[in-house]
């Protein structure tokens, strides 16, 4: 039994040269719950397959019974979206779950090395992992995975709970350069910008394949990171949105919460806070990243 599955939709499209974009899993097993988590799912899909001239196809990644599984249909999908106890797969954890047969929903890290084992060249996502704040020592995986895997990440920055300064300074010594689509600053997640550069900006799709192009022909092992703004109807304001981040953070420390269940916690956490707005800002930028990694997917294709 192979370890990597592909789809046959998936396999058609990328033997074609036609445009393809990943998608991570845990933003459906651990992100959201039932029945949200799905439809948030399907959403994402389908904002790729109908993003204005692209004609992109979605591979969603995740690990089924073991099996690395690139293309989820709609009754996997499902599976995911119910199932209890899905490990949440970074690079390190990849083998065991497919080692002891187990469901496993890939990370920003985790879809980034199998997106490059089907040869997939374009994801899209929230917001990676980074320098936790006050936690100077817990660096995501994502960054150092971005600095040896040849994937372009789009994404609206960083999670806003991290120390964002932080994390930019380990994606530059990682050698990741930070594009910002039609943005100077870097995204904040749920706000539309944190005051701080970006590498550079980039206009359209073809600029940034331009900057794609132009790395590969380098002989560059690294990824790029493409950060899109949330949509300016959905963003939070800069106050109330670091405001509700440190209220979440301060409960988390209080109930000495660390490691790998400190996102899920905060996040969770924020949107008690915020009343659901965040949950709203997520949607909206996951929604509107999947539309502008199409894009891209497609004039690299092209």
């Amino acid at each position: 039994m192979s370890m990597l599955v592909t789809s046959p939709v998936v396999r058609e499209a990328l033997a074609a040269g036609r445009p393809v974009v990943a998608l991570e899993s845990t933003v459906i097993s651990h992100g959201l719950p039932f029945p949200e988590n799905l439809a948030i799912a399907r959403e994402m899909e389908a904002a790729i397959r109908g993003a204005p001239l692209s004609g992109a196809i979605p591979a969603t990644i995740a690990i089924l019974g073991g099996q690395i599984t690139v293309g989820l249909d709609d009754a996997q999908l499902e599976r995911l979206a119910q199932s209890e106890g899905v490990r949440k797969c970074s690079r390190r954890d990849i083998p065991i779950a497919v080692a002891r047969g187990e469901d496993g929903a890939t990370t920003v890290a985790g879809t980034v090395v199998v997106a490059q084992m089907a040869g997939i060249r374009l994801f899209a996502t929230g917001g990676i992992g980074g320098v936790h704040r006050g936690h100077p020592f817990d660096v995501s995986a994502d960054l150092l995975e971005l600095g040896r895997t040849p994937v372009c990440v789009v994404c609206s920055g960083a999670k806003s709970l991290l120390d964002l300064p932080a994390t930019l300074e380990v994606l530059e010594t990682q050698g990741v350069p930070v594009i910002g689509y039609r943005t100077d600053q870097f995204p904040a997640f749920y706000t539309r910008g944190s005051g701080l550069p970006v590498t550079a900006r980039a206009e359209s799709p073809a600029d940034v394949c331009a900057i794609l192009r132009a790395r590969e022909s380098l002989g560059y092992s690294g990824g790029l990171l493409v950060a899109v703004p949330v949509p300016p109807a959905d963003a939070l304001p800069c106050e109330e949105a670091e405001a509700a981040i440190a209220e979440a953070i301060r409960r988390a420390d209080h109930a000495g919460i660390t490691g790998p269940a400190l996102t899920p916690f905060l996040l969770a956490e924020i949107a008690a806070i915020t009343g659901g707005r965040s949950v709203a800002a997520n949607r909206a930028l996951l929604i509107n990243n999947c539309r502008v990694a199409a894009q891209i997917a497609a004039a690299l294709a092209n």
